[in-house]
């Protein structure tokens, strides 16, 4: 088996090579395997090192590397049935220790939970992970019918609610850097994801919220606020939605923003 190190700038995009040649600190062998790691995503328990080819843009040779690797430390698990990989203790002990550290989950799991009953919806807490927004809390009604995405969960930064309040909290600069990763990775449809966020960076500064009517999914509306906590950690992001059949725009504006406001202060004074 060839050694990870192995890796040549070949395997790698012609952005990644560039960046890795302005940086000597930079690891290209480590930012691959944890590249890998991150194509897991929630409600998946398997997967070959062909979609992981697939997500990771990596050639299958040096994801077979890679894997091996991983597996050998601990991070994946080898399912031989079926010629897949899951993720392995290790890497599950990383999330863990993680989401252990982010007292603000015990403090606004209630009133998250109160939000939600009110709602009949779902009330999540989420933060930034690439293009990517990351449920790190979730809470659901006991109403039959809610979104059934737990902590874990990524959802898409430019065309969800709560991706889109982030946007909305983040400095020009940093915004900007997203949306220009955002464009090169589907530019067909990025004139609607332009002026999508666009009109809710608007919104949230004009109403206090950012909305997602139909935008991500056509079922689905969302609103979101996102916030900086006190003590100086990341900005997270906190949204309420559901079944649009269930949720109404005029409800989730009238009713539940105002409830949503609140907990948002709480949490920013924490």
């Amino acid at each position: 088996m060839d050694d990870v190190n192995d890796i040549n700038e070949e395997d790698m995009p012609a952005a990644k090579q560039s960046n890795a040649k302005e940086d000597r600190h930079f690891v290209t062998a480590l930012a691959r395997g944890l590249e890998l790691l991150s194509c897991f995503r929630s409600g998946e328990k398997m997967l070959g090192n062909q979609e992981l080819a697939e997500r990771a843009k990596l050639p299958k040779s040096t994801v077979s590397r890679l894997t091996y690797t991983l597996t050998k430390l601990g991070y994946l698990q080898y399912d031989e049935q079926v010629g897949k990989y899951r993720l392995g203790t290790a890497s599950l002990a990383l999330g863990s220790a993680m989401l252990s550290k982010l007292d603000i989950r015990q403090y606004a799991r209630p009133y998250m939970q109160e939000l939600a009953d009110f709602s009949h919806a779902t009330v999540s807490l989420g933060m930034r992970d690439r293009l990517s927004m990351i449920y790190i809390e979730n809470c659901r009604s006991q109403a039959a019918l809610t979104l059934r995405l737990d902590v874990g969960a990524r959802i898409p930064i430019a065309q969800t609610a709560m991706g889109r309040a982030y946007l909305a909290e983040t400095s020009n600069s940093e915004r900007s850097d997203i949306l220009e990763r955002v464009r090169e990775l589907d530019e067909l449809k990025w004139p609607a994801i332009e002026e999508g966020v666009a009109r809710s960076v608007e919104e949230y500064h004009r109403i206090g919220c950012c909305t997602s009517f139909g935008d991500w999914q056509h079922d689905v509306n969302a609103i979101a606020v996102a916030f900086r906590p006190t003590n100086g950690t990341s900005i997270l992001s906190i949204n309420c939605g559901g079944p649009s059949f269930n949720l109404s725009p005029d409800f989730l504006l009238n009713e539940v923003k105002p409830r949503l406001l609140e907990l948002v202060e709480r949490l920013r004074r924490l």
